[in-house]
């Protein structure tokens, strides 16, 4: 026969199981909203990047300014005026439609290699095109919040990125 263990020792085998059960799933719970948290953070660095290392990179890139003669299908179109040296001048080139472009408007610009395209810059251009990550702040900060529970960064992400789409939102 097998002697009984006493109650209390019992009682402290079932703690120390219970114990160790809640430190894996909080582990598991910061490792996926961690995770989460990331990727939300990766995606809008990769989304700005498309415009911003034009915008941010612009040595040996040609420069100029666009004034915007006509807009329609998601792309406005205009003479492009060259600014940097070895820079030429063309009838046309497209610029995306979006709210920070305007019909009439010039604007400074930066030619995308290999085409017609051209992406704002200055000062606007730098912020408009980091307004992916602006976004993704906010929403990577719903998730550090409610997920993983640290309410002070969730605060200072989600001002980051208010400040971002502000500033942007002004500048534009």
């Amino acid at each position: 026969m097998i002697p009984a263990m006493p109650a209390s020792a019992a009682a402290a085998r079932a703690r120390q199981a219970s114990s160790a059960s809640s430190a894996l799933l909080t582990f598991g719970r910061v490792a996926a909203m961690g995770t989460v948290t990331a990727l939300i953070l990766i995606a809008g660095v990769w989304a700005s990047w498309g415009t911003a290392q034009h915008v941010l990179l612009t040595k040996g890139r040609e420069q100029g300014t666009v004034r915007v003669a006509r807009c329609g299908g998601g792309v406005c179109s205009g003479p492009y005026s060259p600014v940097s040296a070895g820079s030429q001048a063309r009838e046309r080139v497209v610029i995306e439609d979006s709210v920070a472009v305007a019909k009439g408007r010039t604007y400074s610009v930066v030619v995308k290699p290999g085409g017609d395209e051209v992406v704002r810059s200055g000062p606007a251009g730098v912020l408009y095109a980091w307004v992916p990550l602006g976004g993704a702040l906010l929403l990577a900060s719903v998730v550090v919040a409610g997920g993983l529970r640290r309410t002070r960064v969730a605060w200072g992400m989600a001002g980051a990125g208010v400040v971002l789409l502000t500033a942007a939102f002004f500048a534009v």
